[in-house]
């Protein structure tokens, strides 16, 4: 009998890369494979803290490893330096992963490796694959969009758009510059790209950093996108057809996995790094229906207090209810729950939740969500689209700019609020949304995305199709 295929799958180490790797490996595991899912050694602990150790047991043909970041040992409940993790991962994990298959290859009762499957900013994965003479894969968590922004950044170079020469270029207009040569992205301006390309340094880390990475993508045997064929068409046949003909679109991915048959195993392993509150939910059940506005800002953006203040009296001023993931660290330095004013928490008692972490996409599907205020990272868009839910959007950093411009512009279900934040914008933009006529139709436009996502997911659908092909291509082809 012939050994099980085994995949070896290795997520980027923050929350938002976590979840759509989980979903790829049990959507392997399911067709049969051998699945080690790689943690680093920091979020293994976060994850032990936040889920118990029964969390991480896996099952007999599904386990868990870790490997170091390349970082000093730290013992915090928070995201890690963005800048600092991009450079420690580029530099020292291909050591640390090769040690680690090293060990996997000659450990009893496990079958020999048969895939490299990387997220697609850590292309080290590509060189361990080709060490050990196996196929590599790679998956792009984030949008085709966000993927064709960033592959932008060589061009921009260039054309000498990049580096600005001074600060000033983000205030004198210069990002409005429209970019007509971007290929499937019509419309374009130098805004819209991931906003690491508004540096005056052509070797700040970020910037590099990711210039290089999806340049590397190209490098792979294939790229798996999170995203769906009719979300993204125009950029998914650009990339195809320019650039790089072994894509595949299945996402949302979390969807895709639960549309399986009854049969799957019944255990669905899950990486959140916070502890979810499931009182939220019970909340929501005694709200009327599309009545609260979900606030949510992700993993990684930080704000300043004032930024908190003003978010939170637009909030109480909108009269809206309101549901409100506040993260320990959202705040640097400082506790948000210290921040908010004793008159808010107050005048909102009735009306208002807080809480550190919900369990987002149940919350995103509950009837009585009406609204979402995002910062458009993509899990959130996904989960978004999947709930039906128009977005106010308030972008942090890397491609949620990119995301921002497509939930607003072409896919017309959600609408920018300004970088500085203002209560009174953020009052009038959430009455719009909720009571409005252009929330009445971004509402509509909501749930077509979902119709969308729901047939793309589903057996004969886009992404369901092309996952089929996926495994009968490059995951089950002995070549």
């Amino acid at each position: 009998m012939a050994a099980k295929l085994h995949a070896v799958c290795i997520p980027f180490p923050a929350q938002g890369h976590l979840h759509p790797m989980m979903d790829l490996a049990q959507l392997l595991h399911f067709n049969g494979f051998h699945i080690t899912y790689v943690n680093t050694e920091f979020n293994h602990n976060r994850l032990l803290r936040s889920k118990g150790p029964e969390a991480l047991k896996g099952l007999p043909d599904f386990r868990f490893e870790t490997i170091s970041d390349g970082l000093p040992p730290s013992d915090r409940d928070a995201t890690q330096d963005v800048a600092q993790l991009c450079a420690s991962t580029r530099k020292n994990c291909l050591k640390f992963l090769l040690e680690l298959l090293d060990k996997l290859s000659s450990s009893p009762g496990v079958p020999p490796i048969s895939h490299i499957v990387s997220d697609g900013v850590m292309s080290f994965g590509i060189k361990a694959a080709e060490a050990l003479g196996v196929k590599n894969v790679l998956l792009w968590t984030a949008s085709a969009c966000g993927f064709m922004g960033y592959l932008q950044y060589k061009e921009l170079l260039e054309r000498g758009l990049v580096p600005l020469k001074d600060d000033s270029y983000l205030t004198n207009g210069y990002l409005d510059t429209k970019l007509d040569w971007v290929p499937g992205m019509p419309g374009i301006r130098f805004r819209d790209l991931p906003s690491f390309a508004r540096t005056t340094d052509p070797n700040e880390v970020l910037f590099d950093f990711v210039k290089e990475e999806t340049q590397n993508c190209l490098k792979g045997q294939a790229i798996i996108i999170n995203t769906f064929d009719e979300l993204e068409h125009e950029v998914l046949d650009a990339i195809e057809s320019m650039l790089f003909p072994r894509i595949y679109a299945v996402g949302p991915l979390f969807k895709l996995y639960r549309n399986l048959p009854a049969k799957a195993e019944a255990k669905s392993l899950r990486v959140n790094l916070w502890k979810e509150e499931s009182d939220c939910l019970k909340w929501l059940e005694m709200r009327q229906p599309r009545s609260v506005v979900y606030v949510s800002f992700g993993c990684v953006t930080v704000m300043s207090d004032q930024h908190l203040i003003e978010f939170a009296w637009g909030l109480a001023n909108s009269k809206h209810p309101f549901l409100w993931m506040i993260r320990p660290d959202i705040v640097m330095g400082e506790s948000a729950a210290a921040i908010l004013p004793e008159e808010f928490v107050e005048e909102t008692k009735d009306r208002g939740m807080i809480a550190n972490w919900c369990p987002q996409e149940q919350v995103l599907s509950h009837p009585s969500v009406g609204g979402f205020l995002t910062h458009c990272g993509w899990n959130s868009t996904l989960e978004g689209i999947n709930g039906g839910v128009p977005m106010i959007c308030w972008p942090f950093f890397a491609e949620q700019q990119t995301n921002c411009r497509y939930i607003d512009v072409n896919w017309e279900m959600g609408m920018e609020i300004g970088g500085d934040v203002r209560r009174e914008e953020i009052e009038i933009t959430v009455k719009e949304l909720m009571e409005g006529e252009r929330g009445k139709k971004m509402r509509d436009k909501a749930l077509d995305w979902k119709d969308e996502a729901d047939k793309a997911t589903q057996p004969g659908g886009s992404s369901y199709n092309n996952f089929d092909r996926l495994l009968k291509e490059v995951f089950l082809t002995q070549d």
